[in-house]
């Protein structure tokens, strides 16, 4: 069974429930107000003015009125009139008896009644015998008939059975119908409304999901759906939603890591090839005897040794790569002083500086102590890579190197800048992608695995910085990375 169906059912089952209740309600409310015990389509078809009585009075009602048509003058002996009063009392009624305009005898339950102002005037025809009557503040229904004690003086006369009612009880069997009628509309319409309210916000973005879902199984990520609300349900949208981006994200970061293994295999096979080739053309003239000299066999062995040693710096520099790529390398954080720390690299290099006759600059923004959280080992690899970087490509005189260093915030920014023949605005955004090379005959000329950047890249974000480069061709570039301020927390 559907949830629409549901709902269907269980506002029709509120709408009959409360209507019967209601219904019930009324009728048990008017039988407690009015004691009137009859059936209930009775209970819609009485009014008082039609029927004032029940059986038992409408009974002695007709002895009465038997007594005024053939011997009027017993409805003046008290004695009489006590008796039938007191058999109407037991029904809860009571009797009334009026002489012209003087009252002969009243029930004393109608005591401090002005009954005299109150009775409806005299209808010698009797053509309207049942009725109903206001007395002060008292609502009553009677049944009457007027007759003559003595027709030759013309003395009038009438009897009254009255039975006091409630007005509200009026007022219910009246209005009831309409009432009825009214609360029913009220609650169809309520009941309406609310199937339409659910279905809009319930069974709508539930179909939508059915139809997302459909779009998952068929592989289709590209839809989107919109929360349209911020309860339960459109919080159950919004996470299928970002669910379905997580997966497409996914699907996607999949595609890409398999176009870039496709790609690191097509990088690794065109790197090996050169050294493997040579290595084998060396081998093959070793083999066929071309090194008939010991200066020429030496040769041939040095070339191979240097070609094996490219090969092993290559696969070296590939698994480290590779262990930063998949999250593999630990990294070992401690506080670092920044400017003593670079000034040892840069000592290091210093033979390396002087050969390429080299000049060091240094520009550091502030001389209080500048301590970042770094991997010691990691950071200096970084560092040299760069500095190697500098050292390749630098190609005019004099060869000027900047070292510089700064505070931003919760981070410190590390600046080195060279003048050498730059790098073109096209190739700028890439030179941080594995194997890539801005100019591939001069890097292969300058040596080099390629790799030098993305392992730079992939070290500065596993610290939690940012690295990137600006640079303008024939002026030099400048790369700069970050690393976050060491807090002690103890």
């Amino acid at each position: 069974m559907s949830i629409r169906f549901r709902l269907l059912i269980s506002f029709t089952s509120v709408v009959v429930v409360s209507v019967i209740l209601f219904v019930l309600t009324a009728y048990l409310l008017s039988v407690a107000v009015t004691g009137d015990f009859r059936s209930i389509s009775s209970f819609y078809n009485i009014h008082y003015s039609l029927h004032p009585l029940s059986e038992e009075e409408e009974n002695l009602f007709i002895d009465m009125k038997y007594l005024a048509k053939h011997d009027p003058e017993q409805l003046k002996d008290q004695a009489l009139l006590k008796k039938y009063d007191y058999q109407l009392k037991m029904v809860q009624a009571g009797l009334v008896v009026r002489d012209n305009n003087t009252i002969v005898y009243a029930a004393p339950a109608l005591k401090g009644i002005d009954l005299t102002s109150s009775l409806p005037a005299y209808d010698m025809g009797n053509t309207s015998i049942r009725n109903t009557m206001n007395a002060g503040n008292r609502f009553f229904s009677y049944s009457k008939f007027d007759f003559y004690f003595s027709a030759k003086t013309g003395e009038k006369g009438s009897v009254f059975v009255l039975r006091e009612r409630s007005p509200f009880a009026e007022l219910v069997r009246t209005l009831l119908p309409i009432l009825i009628f009214i609360f029913t509309a009220i609650l169809l319409l309520t009941g309406l409304l609310l199937y339409r309210y659910v279905t809009r916000t319930i069974i709508r973005p539930l179909d939508k999901l059915r139809q997302s879902a459909e779009h998952i199984k068929d592989g289709d990520l590209t839809f989107e759906l919109h929360a349209t609300s911020r309860d339960e349900v459109g919080q159950l949208v919004h996470t299928f939603d970002q669910m379905r981006q997580q997966l497409s994200d996914s699907i996607q970061r999949q595609l890409h890591y398999e176009e870039n293994r496709k790609q690191l295999l097509s990088n690794i096979s065109h790197d090996l090839r050169t050294p493997i080739t040579t290595i084998k053309g060396y081998a093959e003239g070793i083999r066929d005897g071309v090194t008939n000299t010991p200066e020429k066999l030496d040769k041939y062995v040095g070339a191979i040794h240097t070609r094996a040693t490219d090969m092993e710096r290559l696969v070296n520099e590939l698994l480290f790569y590779s262990k930063l790529d998949l999250k593999k390398e630990p990294f070992s954080f401690g506080q670092v002083e920044l400017s003593p720390f670079l000034h040892r690299i840069a000592d290091e290099l210093a033979i390396e500086f002087d050969n390429h006759v080299v000049e060091v600059k240094w520009e550091e923004a502030s001389q209080e102590p500048l301590f970042v959280l770094a991997d010691r080992e990691k950071l200096k690899r970084v560092t040299m890579n760069l500095l190697d970087n500098c050292l390749k490509y630098m190609n005019q005189d004099p060869k000027q190197l900047t070292i510089g260093t700064e505070r931003q915030d919760e981070y410190a920014i590390v600046r080195i800048s060279d003048n050498g023949s730059g790098i073109p605005q096209d190739s700028l955004p890439h030179i941080f992608e594995r194997f890539y090379r801005a100019e591939p005959s001069r890097s292969q000329t300058a040596g080099g695995s390629g790799l030098g950047l993305a392992i730079a890249r992939q070290i500065i974000e596993g610290h939690g910085g940012t690295i990137w480069a600006t640079s303008v061709e024939g002026q030099g570039t400048s790369v700069f990375f970050t690393l976050k301020i060491f807090v002690d927390r103890r």
